[in-house]
């Protein structure tokens, strides 16, 4: 199942940016993302070495590669990629498409 992976740099100020993902931008990926199967965020707490270089890490899971990429052109998809750019005030979100290998 391929995947949407997001990771949103340290904000100017993490307290607000913590408010405004949990308070606006994870219902907004729910409610507005279409072929959504499965949606999984974590607040990053560091490396083994220190600090990270990311606040958060998403991971928006689809049936399928055109899923994804229909779900990302649609308007609420834009939508939702314009409210990340907007909420990560430490630069923009680095995103990546992967796909899990599945159990080794």
């Amino acid at each position: 199942m391929p995947k949407l992976i997001v990771l949103y740099p340290p904000p100017v100020d993490a307290a607000t940016f913590e408010r405004r993902y949990s308070a606006e931008h994870a219902p907004m990926v729910f409610e507005k993302i279409p072929g959504l199967k499965k949606f999984v965020a974590a607040r990053v707490l560091g490396t083994p070495a220190g600090p990270a270089p990311y606040q958060r890490v998403a991971e928006l899971y689809f049936e399928s590669s055109a899923s994804l990429q229909a779900a990302m052109a649609s308007p609420g998809g834009q939508a939702t990629v314009a409210h990340a750019m907007e909420i990560s005030t430490g630069g923009p979100p680095v995103v990546l498409i992967a796909e899990d290998d599945g159990p080794i």
